[in-house]
């Protein structure tokens, strides 16, 4: 299977540079702002063992958020790192830095006898009985005698990392994919499930301890059934993938809502866990739907 080694960075100009911009004060009298500009590389690599352990661990637990401690998140970093040629990590300071962005995918069949795996796989399908269609469909598939594949897709980045950088990452893993099934390595896959994350709206507790029986009119937040999305690309995946193949679900472990009215919303959020199956036939058709609409 061919080394990607030192990935190219995500361009789309040939200059290898995602241009962002933040606003700083010219200092004139006008009071005008003008607009800096700063330009990142986002440079991709292979998985580096030696390098990326406590950064994919790092993300991984955010991943998983309030059910991270269900889950043996050193071995999965390990699995996930035992297989450095398939796979995409983002960096910004040069291959021996922490990755900012990470993507694999994880054969469940090939791996099913692993105990962070097999944990990982129960919980899957545990959580997938919120939607009783995808809950039988996982039965079925992810059974032992079925001729299934299905490749677990882990993926995560910090929350302030541009959507630009995940079609590249999809794309690098089909060819990956490919690679690998020349040289009859065990990623023939029919399936793929996608993991991640939104949330909710609650009321602000702000909001409840402010309240007041002689504040008579004042209006209460209330909570909205609106699911809000993390990462923009899991709209375009859950599109694809259908409803019946989709399921929202609520963490084993929930923690506090976190209360966001000092920040910017009037309301407190409460994430939620996500998983997304996307059948082979889909799949290629998803990476272009997002390259199509987050391009570089």
């Amino acid at each position: 299977m061919p080394s990607n080694k030192r990935k190219d960075p995500i361009n789309d100009d040939g200059n290898g540079e995602i241009t962002m911009s933040s606003a700083a004060d010219s200092g004139d009298d006008s009071g005008s702002e003008d607009m800096d500009l700063v330009n990142v590389d986002f440079e991709m690599f292979d998985p580096q063992p030696a390098h990326d352990f406590h950064g994919i661990r790092q993300l991984l637990r955010q991943l998983f958020d309030a059910d991270s401690a269900l889950f043996d998140l050193s071995a999965l970093t390990d699995l996930i790192l035992s297989q450095p040629l398939l796979g995409t990590t983002v960096k910004t300071e040069g291959n021996e830095s922490d990755p900012f962005a990470f993507l694999t995918v994880i054969n469940l069949h090939e791996h099913a006898s692993n105990p962070a795996i097999q944990t990982l796989a129960s919980y899957l399908l545990a959580k997938s009985a919120s939607n009783p269609q995808l809950h039988a469909k996982l039965r079925s598939i992810l059974d032992s005698g079925s001729s299934a594949q299905v490749g677990l897709i882990l993926t995560e980045r910090l929350i302030n990392m541009p959507v630009q950088v995940v079609p590249p990452m999809y794309k690098m893993l089909l060819e990956e994919i490919e690679w690998a099934l020349a040289e009859n390595e065990p990623y023939n896959f029919t399936h793929f499930m996608v993991l991640s994350k939104t949330y909710t709206e609650v009321a602000s507790r702000l909001d409840e301890l402010e309240a007041r029986p002689n504040k008579k009119g004042k209006k209460q937040a209330k909570r909205r059934n609106d699911t809000f999305y993390y990462h923009l690309e899991d709209e375009v995946i859950r599109r694809r993938c259908g409803e019946d193949n989709a399921a929202g679900f609520r963490f084993e472990k929930e923690g506090e809502a976190a209360d966001s009215k000092r920040a910017f919303s009037d309301m407190g959020i409460k994430p939620q866990g996500l998983m997304m199956l996307v059948e082979k036939e889909g799949f290629g058709h998803m990476v272009e739907d997002l390259e199509g609409l987050f391009k570089p």
